[in-house]
């Protein structure tokens, strides 16, 4: 029994030495900071790290020195324009003087709430319905403003003041979402209409590019139709020019008389008489190969009385022997 004793006493003995040892030396992490209360008054102010506290006489109060959140309650606000409207808001702050944190204000947090929710009636009660809705951020800076200076005193800054949400009476959210509706769908016609206009005019402007591509390949095509025609007129009168110039030297390399110049100039004639031309210009000279035509034709009468006279006596010299024949 005695050394059940034994070890009872010795594990109450270190029990009690670790709630002393545990209450004697207090770790303080990085973010916190302590204060150190003897006797019931403020002593100093531990900062981060191991730190020693007489049990009994000495008690230390934690302070979270990062920034924190307060999630302001949902509540409603007459706006300039009568219309009630629900808002809410969060307020983010961070300790700057824990003393006064701790000794200036009871409950900060609801006492920062019910702050808050006051200014917010009396910012948003400024404005008309419309302006609430569009300035957020202006609410925002002026409660910013207001929270900031009036909790300087309790030893923290106020961050930044986000409003959540502004929601009007179901009625008055019902008319404006027919108005938002009405205008996207003006919105969507003006749309439409501007892509029928465009679509229209792009259409046109492709047709007048195509009728002018059109025009222009055909104005191509008939001016190369007009070239090939120059060329092959340019060329046909090369070639008879080529003819005419190697005729031209044939004649006069064959040294032709007047009268076959003029019996070819008769048959050129004659070629030109069967066309369908209504008109016929002679040439200038046209005495001079009228002559030579005459010439010809003396000719041939010669010739054609030489002939008769051959005949003749021919049938002379027939019927003089046919009579000796007789006679015989």
């Amino acid at each position: 029994m005695e050394i059940i004793f034994g070890i009872v006493r010795w594990v109450v003995i270190i029990a009690l030495l670790g709630i002393v040892l545990f209450r004697i030396f207090r770790i303080i992490r990085p973010f916190e900071t302590g204060l150190v209360e003897r006797l019931g008054k403020y002593n100093r102010e531990a900062k981060s790290g191991l730190n020693i506290v007489i049990p009994g006489l000495e008690r230390i109060i934690i302070v979270d020195m990062r920034e924190q959140v307060i999630d302001v309650p949902p509540q409603e606000v007459i706006t300039k324009d009568n219309v009630t409207i629900t808002v809410d808001a969060i307020i983010y702050y961070e300790p700057t003087d824990p003393k006064k944190l701790v000794y200036n204000v009871g409950d900060f947090i609801q006492a920062a709430t019910k702050l808050a929710q006051t200014n917010l009636r009396n910012v948003v009660g400024d404005l008309e319905l419309d302006a609430a809705l569009t300035s957020r951020e202006t609410i925002n800076t002026q409660l910013k403003l207001i929270l900031d200076e009036a909790t300087d005193k309790w030893g923290t800054r106020v961050v930044r003041v986000e409003i959540q949400r502004i929601d009007p009476p179901q009625d008055v959210q019902d008319a404006m979402n027919k108005v938002m509706k009405a205008e996207r769908d003006r919105r969507a016609a003006v749309t439409e209409a501007e892509g029928e206009k465009r679509a229209a005019i792009l259409t046109a402007e492709g047709r007048k590019e195509s009728q002018v591509l059109d025009a222009t390949g055909e104005a191509e095509a008939l001016k190369q139709v007009a070239d090939a025609q120059k060329y092959e007129k340019i060329a046909i009168a090369e070639g008879e020019a080529e003819a005419i110039e190697k005729v031209f030297a044939a004649i006069h390399k064959g040294d032709p008389t007047n009268d076959l110049i003029a019996i070819k100039y008769l048959e050129s004639l004659e070629k030109v008489a069967d066309g369908n031309a209504t008109k016929i210009f002679l040439p200038a000279d046209l005495s001079a190969t009228l002559g030579s035509i005459g010439a010809i034709s003396e000719l041939f009468k010669d010739e054609k009385s030489d002939d008769s006279a051959k005949t003749s006596d021919d049938s002379a010299k027939t019927s003089d022997d046919s009579d000796k024949s007789t006679e015989e």
